[in-house]
């Protein structure tokens, strides 16, 4: 395996300056405004997040407001973003800020490292981009960059992989430039050495890298093997009485933990069994119509749903009934479901 470039941040920080995309956590920027783009950015495209980053800010403008903020309202306004385990802890490290630092973010990377939801891609991110030290943040794109310069054969999803180029990296980076390195890298790897084939005519690298000039893109990086997802087969019952539809709150650890959820039961339920079922919870139905499939995917599993819509002549008190869903932090899992209900 090569070596990195010694002027790996020459070459990059030029390109960088004129190539960079105008991204709203790259305008007035704040440790604060960091770390949330970087904790929404570690399952989510730039595209999506762009949104959700505008309302989260509006609703939770510093680190104060989203510490004195219940969980149920940070869930509401990350719904349908998902990985809500995120949303809860930046919360919760809101909430260790305030009363450990003062609320303001340690300029640390152990103490950033130490906040829960905080690995080493988004302590590296923070410590370089928000407070200008030499911390790298190697997540995929960057991974892949690296890759292709030095024709890696290692799996880059083994951890030692990862540290490696982490040391190398941490070595080359420029003294009072260290936020643009990490930040040219990742774009790099974003817009230009990207998955598959690479736009290398556009790559400030490309003289220095040792995958293109084998002509061997398509071989970096060595990817780690995919597990197949598990399948989950599920029933959700739009339960409804007197213009309110039911809800039920997850439980508070696992997945999808304390979202609200229409009742589901696991399996294919015919309008019998469906029926029967909303029978068992006490709701007395009279009647029962389909609506809709859906299928939604976890990162290792698969919910492949059906629906009923069942008129209920009980609401027990099981359940939340409410006149308008959309009050409530709703998974985008149940999404099908969701739209279903709006529109009655």
């Amino acid at each position: 395996m090569r070596d990195l470039p010694e002027n790996l941040a020459q070459q990059l920080l030029p390109w960088y300056e004129k190539n960079r995309r105008d991204l709203p956590w790259r305008q007035n920027v704040t440790p604060y405004r960091v770390w949330v783009s970087e904790i929404m950015l570690q399952q989510t495209r730039i595209e999506a997040a762009k949104g959700y980053f505008s309302r989260f800010m509006e609703a939770f403008p510093d680190v104060k407001s989203l510490a004195a903020a219940n969980e149920e309202a940070v869930l509401k306004v990350w719904e349908g973003l998902g990985y809500y385990s995120r949303a809860r802890n930046l919360h919760k490290s809101a909430q260790r800020i305030c009363a450990e630092y003062g609320g303001e973010l340690p300029a640390d990377f152990n103490s950033l490292r130490a906040l829960p939801g905080v690995g080493d891609y988004t302590a590296g991110a923070v410590a370089s981009i928000a407070f200008g030290l030499p911390e790298p943040a190697v997540d995929g794109n960057v991974l892949r960059v690296c890759a292709r310069l030095t024709c890696c054969a290692r799996d880059i999803g083994e951890p030692a992989v990862k540290m490696a180029f982490r040391k190398a990296l941490r070595d080359l980076y420029p003294a009072g430039h260290c936020g643009e390195f990490t930040s040219a890298l990742m774009e790099l790897g974003e817009t230009v050495c990207t998955p598959g084939l690479p736009a290398c005519i556009l790559c400030p690298l490309v003289e220095s890298c040792g995958a293109c000039q084998k002509q061997e893109q398509d071989e970096f990086p060595v990817m780690p093997v995919k597990k197949a997802r598990r399948i989950e087969v599920r029933t959700v019952l739009l339960l409804e009485h007197d213009g309110c539809v039911a809800l039920r709150q997850r439980p508070e650890t696992g997945l999808l933990a304390k979202m609200w959820e229409f009742p589901n039961t696991e399996g294919f339920l015919t309008a019998e069994q469906a029926a029967e079922q909303a029978r068992s919870w006490g709701c007395a139905p009279q009647s029962i119509e389909p609506c809709g499939q859906a299928v939604h995917i976890f990162t290792h599993l698969e919910w492949h749903m059906i629906g009923w819509r069942i008129a209920c002549g009980e609401a027990p008190c099981r359940f939340e009934w409410t006149r308008d869903a959309s009050q409530y932090a709703i998974p985008t899992a149940f999404r099908t479901y969701k739209e279903e209900e709006d529109i009655l």
